[in-house]
C-alpha cells in the first residue's frame, strides 16, 4: 500500500480528499438517525417505550414548578396568586399539557410552605425539549412578579434542554482546544510546522470522513450525540498516532542515509505494519460493546470503529503519499529554538530520561519487576471499592448548577423521589371493569405499602387500549430504598393486581427503573465482553509476534494498566480524593458504563505503543541482536515517538476530562491516567524488564501452535549504514538464513 501510494500519490491524494468530501456531503445530505426510546435501554424500559411506540404515545415529558416561601404558607392569598399565575401562565403558551394545581393534587409540603404545580411538556423527547423553552419563560415571569417567593422549574424537558445546549457547548470547546494541542505538541515532537500539520491534518480529515459514514449508515444503525463524542476523543488520538509512527520512522530511515523511495518502503513495512495490527486490535475491542445489546454502546463502537478503519487507510495511503510529494520539504517551517533543542541522536538513543530510566531497569529487571507491579497494584487497590451506578441528574451535572439547587429544594420540602415510576399497561379492553378494578386495586396497594407515596396520577387511553400509572417511590431515585420499592412494584404489585387480568402486558419504566436495568444489563455483559476482548487480543498477538510469551505479556501488561486507571477513577469520583483539583467532587460512585467503556478503548489503544515498541524489540532481535540488547535497542529508538504520542493522547483525553457532565468528566480522566501509566510504568520500565528477564523465552512458540496464520512476516528490516548498535553486540552474518531472508522482504 506504501509502495502504491508513492507511486500513485496524485491518485492517492486526490482519492483521498474525494472520499472526504463525498462522505461528509452525503452524511450531512442523508442526516443522522438517532437511537429511539425503544431501544436506548435494556429490559422492561424498553418493553415499556416500545409499547408506548405501538401505540402512537409519547412518554410525556414531565416537568415540576416549585412554588416557595420562606414566610407565608399555601393558604396565603399572595402564595395562592402566584401558583394561579404559574397554572394559567403555562397553560397560555400552549406548549403544556394535563397542567395540575397542588390543590387538586394535594402537592403541598408537610409544612405548607412550599407546593409542586405538575404538567408536561408536548410532544416527545426532541420536541418537548423545544418546547419547554416557552414553559420556562412563563415560569420566570411569575418569578419577577414575586421577589419574594422561589418559583422555579425542574423535569425532563428542562433538564433535557439544558443538557443539550451544555453537550454542544462542551463539544465544541473540546474541538477548538485539541486540535490546537495536538498541533502544539506535534511541533515541539517535530521541530517543524509542516510535519506538525500533517498528523493533524490527516486526524481531522478522518473524522470527518468517518463521520459522514455514521451519519449515512444511521438508519441500519442508529447513532447518538455521545458516539459524536467518543469518535472525536479517539479519532484524534489514533489518527495523530498514527501518522506520528509513520513519518517518525521516516524522517529516522532518511537521518540515517536511505533515499526517499527506500525511506518510505521501511516506513510502510514497519511503522505501517504496526499502525495496521494496532488498528485492527482497537477494531476488534470496540466490536466486544456489540455484545451489551445496548444501543447507546453500539452506536460508540459502531462510530469508534469507522474513524480508526478511515484513520489506518489514511495513514497507509494517502500519508506515505504525501510524503512522497513533499520529501525533505517536510521539515519545512523549521522553529530554530525548538531545532536547537533536539539531540539529533535522540529518535534512536532515547535521549538522556529515557536512557537514565532504562539502564538501571536492564540492570536489575527483576527488582524492576517487583517495584512496577507494586505501584501498579497499588494504584489499582481501590478497584476492590469501586460502586457503579446510572448516576442521577444531581451527580451528573456540576456543583452550583441551578437545576441542581432547584432539586435539592424540592427533594428538601417533599422527601422521595421526584421521578416516578410509570406502570404502562396494555391490556385487551383497558376499560373493562376487571381491569379498572385492578388498577384501583394497584393504587391503594402502592399507598398502603410504605415503599411508594402519592400522588398517584392515572391516565387512560381508552383508543389504544393503554394506560399509565404514575407511581413515585421512596428514596432519591437511585439509592436502596428507591431500588427496593422498584423491586416491590415489579415483582409484587403488579402481578398481584393489574396482571391478574387476562392478556395484560404491564411493564414498569421510569428514571429508576432505567438505572437499574441498565446497571443490570452492564453487570452481567462485562464478563462477555472483557472475555471477548482479551481472547482476540491475545490471539491477535500470538499471530502478529508468533510468540506465546509475547501475547501473554501483552495481555497481562494491559490489564494491569486498565486495573491502574479503575483504581485512580474510583478514588477520585467515587470516594473524592482530589476530585476539588478536577473542578467537582465525589459522587460516591463510577457511572455504570465507564467502566465497560474504558476497558474495550484502553485495550485496543495500548496495543498502539505494545505493536510498536515490540515490532521494533523484533526487528533488532531478527537481526541477531540477544534479546537484552534488542530490548534495549526497541525501546531506545522507540521511546521518542512513544513519549510524544502518549503526550498527545493525554493532553487530548485531560480536555474531556474538563468537561461538565461528571460521565464525561470520568471518561476523560480515566483515559488520560491509564495512557499515562501506559507509556511510562509499563513501556518504559515493566516491559523491558519482563522481556529481559524471560530472555529468549520470549519468542518461543509451541510446535502445538505451528498451525496458527504467520502474520509475522515483513516487519523487520536492517538499518542503514550498517549493523544494529545494543550494547556491542553484532548483528547475523550477511550470509545467515535469518540476514537474507530479511534483506529479500526488504
Amino acid at each position: 500500500m506504501g509502495a502504491w501510494s508513492a507511486r500513485h500519490r496524485r491518485t492517492a491524494i486526490f482519492g483521498w480528499l474525494l472520499f472526504v468530501v463525498l462522505s461528509a456531503f452525503l452524511g450531512g445530505l442523508h442526516g443522522s438517525t438517532e437511537v429511539a426510546d425503544s431501544e436506548a435501554m435494556p429490559g422492561q424500559v424498553s418493553r415499556a417505550a416500545r409499547i408506548l411506540d405501538e401505540a402512537g404515545l409519547k412518554a410525556p415529558a414531565s416537568e415540576t414548578v416549585l412554588i416557595q416561601s420562606a414566610t407565608a404558607t399555601a393558604d396565603a392569598p399572595g402564595f395562592r396568586a402566584a401558583v394561579e399565575q404559574v397554572v394559567a401562565g403555562v397553560t397560555g403558551t400552549g406548549r403544556a399539557t394535563d397542567v395540575r394545581s397542588p390543590y387538586d393534587t394535594g402537592a403541598v409540603s408537610a409544612d405548607r410552605h412550599s407546593v409542586l404545580v405538575q404538567l408536561d411538556v408536548k410532544g416527545g423527547r426532541e420536541e418537548a425539549v423545544a418546547n419547554v423553552t416557552a414553559v420556562l419563560d412563563a415560569v420566570a415571569a411569575v418569578q419577577r412578579q414575586h421577589p419574594d417567593l422561589t418559583v422555579a422549574e425542574l423535569g425532563d424537558a428542562s433538564s433535557g434542554k439544558w443538557i443539550n445546549e451544555q453537550f454542544s457547548n462542551d463539544f465544541t470547546r473540546a474541538e477548538w482546544t485539541a486540535v490546537p494541542l495536538a498541533l502544539g505538541i506535534l511541533l515541539v515532537a517535530f521541530g517543524a510546522l509542516v510535519a506538525a500539520v500533517l498528523p493533524v491534518v490527516l486526524a481531522v480529515t478522518a473524522f470527518v470522513a468517518a463521520g459522514g459514514l455514521v451519519a449515512l449508515s444511521s438508519g441500519v444503525l442508529h447513532t447518538t450525540d455521545s458516539a459524536s463524542s467518543v469518535m472525536l476523543l479517539v479519532g484524534l488520538a489514533v489518527g495523530v498516532d498514527y501518522c506520528l509512527f509513520y513519518l517518525r520512522r521516516e524522517r529516522e530511515e532518511r537521518a540515517a542515509g536511505r533515499d526517499l523511495e527506500t525511506a518510505l518502503k521501511v516506513a510502510a513495512a514497519t511503522s505501517g505494519r504496526a499502525v495496521l495490527v494496532s488498528g485492527v486490535t482497537v477494531v476488534v475491542a470496540m466490536a466486544g460493546m456489540f455484545l451489551t445489546g445496548i444501543a447507546e454502546f453500539e452506536a460508540m463502537a459502531y462510530a469508534t470503529i469507522l474513524v480508526v478503519v478511515t484513520a489506518v487507510l489514511g495513514s497507509l495511503t494517502v500519508l506515505p503519499a504525501l510524503l512522497s510529494l513533499l520529501g525533505d520539504r517536510v521539515q519545512k517551517g523549521r522553529v530554530p529554538l525548538l531545532g536547537r533543542l533536539r539531540r539529533p541522536d535522540a529518535a534512536t538513543t532515547g535521549g538522556r530520561f529515557w536512557n537514565a530510566v532504562l539502564t538501571p531497569v536492564l540492570r536489575r529487571p527483576l527488582a524492576a519487576t517487583l517495584l512496577a507491579g507494586a505501584v501498579l497494584l497499588g494504584l489499582a487497590a481501590p478497584l476492590l471499592t469501586m460502586h457503579t451506578a446510572n448516576l442521577t441528574f444531581r451527580q451528573q451535572l456540576p456543583a452550583g448548577n441551578a437545576l441542581v439547587a432547584v432539586s435539592q429544594k424540592i427533594e428538601a420540602a417533599f422527601p422521595g423521589s421526584p421521578a416516578p415510576a410509570s406502570v404502562v399497561i396494555k391490556a385487551a379492553d383497558i376499560d373493562s371493569p376487571a381491569m379498572t378494578a385492578a388498577i384501583a386495586d394497584l393504587r391503594a396497594r402502592a399507598l398502603a405499602g410504605g415503599r411508594m407515596h402519592g400522588p398517584v396520577n392515572v391516565t387512560v387511553h381508552p383508543e389504544q387500549n393503554v394506560a399509565t400509572v404514575d407511581i413515585p417511590l421512596n428514596g432519591s431515585g437511585n439509592d436502596a430504598t428507591s431500588i427496593a420499592a422498584l423491586k416491590s412494584l415489579r415483582e409484587e404489585l403488579v402481578p398481584a393486581t393489574v396482571l391478574t387480568v387476562p392478556g395484560t402486558e404491564a411493564p414498569v419504566t421510569g428514571r429508576t427503573a432505567g438505572s437499574h436495568d441498565f446497571n443490570e444489563r452492564m453487570t452481567g455483559s462485562m464478563p462477555l465482553v472483557f472475555g471477548f476482548v482479551v481472547a482476540f487480543a491475545f490471539l491477535l498477538m500470538l499471530t502478529t509476534f508468533r510468540s506465546l510469551a509475547v501475547a501473554a505479556t501483552a495481555v497481562v501488561l494491559n490489564l494491569l494498566s486498565v486495573g491502574a486507571a479503575y483504581g485512580v477513577l474510583t478514588l477520585v469520583f467515587q470516594h473524592g480524593v482530589g476530585a476539588s483539583l478536577l473542578g467537582t467532587a465525589g459522587v460516591g460512585a463510577v457511572e455504570s458504563w465507564v467502566p465497560l467503556f474504558l476497558f474495550v478503548i484502553l485495550f485496543g489503544l495500548s496495543m498502539d505503543y505494545h505493536v510498536f515498541v515490540v515490532s521494533r524489540i523484533k526487528e533488532g532481535h531478527d537481526l541477531g541482536l540477544p534479546t537484552r540488547d534488542a530490548v534495549a535497542h526497541g525501546i531506545r529508538s522507540t521511546a521518542g515517538v512513544v513519549t510524544s504520542a502518549a503526550v498527545i493522547m493525554v493532553a487530548v483525553f485531560a480536555v474531556f476530562g474538563t468537561l461538565s457532565m461528571q460521565a464525561m468528566k470520568q471518561m476523560g480522566v480515566g483515559l488520560a491516567v491509564a495512557v499515562l501509566i501506559d507509556a511510562t510504568l509499563i513501556r518504559a520500565v515493566l516491559l523491558p524488564a519482563v522481556m529481559t528477564l524471560l530472555d529468549e523465552r520470549n519468542w518461543y512458540l509451541p510446535s502445538w501452535l505451528r498451525w496458527l496464520p504467520d502474520l509475522s512476516h515483513g516487519g523487520s528490516v536492517p538499518p542503514a549504514g550498517g549493523p544494529v548498535q545494543g550494547g556491542g553486540a553484532a548483528t547475523a552474518p550477511v550470509g545467515s538464513e535469518r540476514s537474507r531472508h530479511r534483506r529479500i522482504g526488504v
